[in-house]
């Protein structure tokens, strides 16, 4: 398969469907269901703490850059503000799309809604999006949300490091869902119930960047920009690079998580912007389990997963050869090696995803 068609509805989408990929049946490890019910169980507290603390040194970093403006010394704090709402909001727009970080319904839905803008993604089309890069995880055709594709498109990779390429078609998105229209791929995987909602908020979007942009005009200054609209920009970068460690470089349809997806064990300060995702098998093996019991499930089914990335450097040195070779060979990935306590991979799934009789 050297020519692929990542579009949602063009080929392989229907290849996916013919050949059962789509809404498949995954292999999953086993738990006891007690612990399974108790790593599952939600927590606010957890999640409480981590937002204050977000938001507090978002508004103590904005506030020095203001204070600061337009010295020069107030570039660290407009950095630091950057990778907190380019980047953590990410992660926040992730788990709180999931519903797990709070156990409270409507806290998970105030962060998701102000993430999701920090992000410019719509949140009712990307909730959807999301829920089936989960149910069809890197299924090529059906997967709305692969960032590595065969071979990938470096030049655009790079220009998303700031942000420039995802954010300019949110923003475009954006003016177009307020004008009523909806794109084609998009439609296929929101429900048309819903797309009155993905309008509606695109519209009170609109509003709230058109005041911004008044407002910087009338100050004839950059700054309230500063504060809304270019940190998605400039703070983008960590994302993007954790991001890429996801998915990129390992095997696409399969139906074995620790086949496609990647594990990163990371610093401190990165595992509070990502929030944990860095256990990436763990969280597409058990959606379901919340942020802040991500590493207590790592411990419990490590014995039946690939070893992790130990850092954040090994696994960009594990990534960037693959997709090096990957413009000469469209057709290679990286299957990473299992413990011997683990089961074995289901090769029958594995040939039938690529289209080969199995033996």
């Amino acid at each position: 398969m050297a020519d692929r068609d990542y579009s949602l509805l063009g080929p392989e989408a229907e290849r996916a469907v013919d050949s059962g990929l789509a809404a498949a049946e995954w292999y999953h490890t086993e738990l006891p269901r007690a612990q399974m019910k108790a790593l599952m169980q939600r927590s606010d507290q957890p999640a409480i703490r981590d937002t204050i603390l977000l938001f507090s040194l978002m508004i103590g970093f904005a506030g020095a850059g203001i204070a600061l403006w337009p010295s020069w010394v107030s570039l660290p704090f407009w950095l630091a503000y950057g990778v907190l709402y380019g980047s953590a909001m990410d992660s926040r727009w992730h788990e709180c799309g999931h519903r797990t970080a709070f156990q409270t319904r409507w806290m998970n839905h105030v962060v998701y809604q102000i993430a999701s803008f920090c992000m410019v993604r719509n949140p009712v089309e990307w909730r959807w999006s999301h829920s089936r890069h989960h149910t069809d995880t890197i299924i090529v055709g059906r997967d709305p949300e692969i960032l590595a594709m065969r071979p990938m498109a470096m030049a655009r990779f790079f220009v998303n490091v700031f942000g420039v390429l995802d954010a300019g078609q949110g923003w475009a998105k954006m003016l177009r869902n307020a004008t009523g229209k909806i794109d084609a791929d998009v439609a296929s995987f929101v429900p048309e119930h819903e797309q009155p909602k993905l309008i509606r908020t695109a519209r009170i979007w609109i509003a709230i960047y058109a005041a911004t942009l008044l407002l910087a005009l009338g100050t004839v200054s950059i700054l309230p920009l500063m504060v809304i609209g270019l940190p998605r920009l400039y703070g983008a970068w960590h994302h993007m690079l954790t991001g890429l460690f996801q998915h990129a470089g390992l095997a696409e349809n399969v139906l074995d998580h620790r086949l496609n997806s990647r594990s990163v064990l990371m610093n401190p300060v990165s595992r509070f912007i990502y929030w944990n995702m860095n256990y990436h098998v763990e969280h597409h093996m058990f959606p379901m389990v919340p942020y802040h019991r991500l590493p207590e499930l790592h411990e419990a089914i490590k014995h039946d997963l690939p070893a992790p990335s130990p850092s954040i450097a090994a696994a960009l040195a594990e990534v960037w050869p693959v997709l090096k070779r990957q413009f000469r060979d469209p057709n290679h990935f990286l299957t990473r090696k299992l413990p011997d306590t683990a089961k074995p991979y289901r090769e029958d799934l594995h040939a039938a995803a690529l289209g080969v009789p199995a033996e």
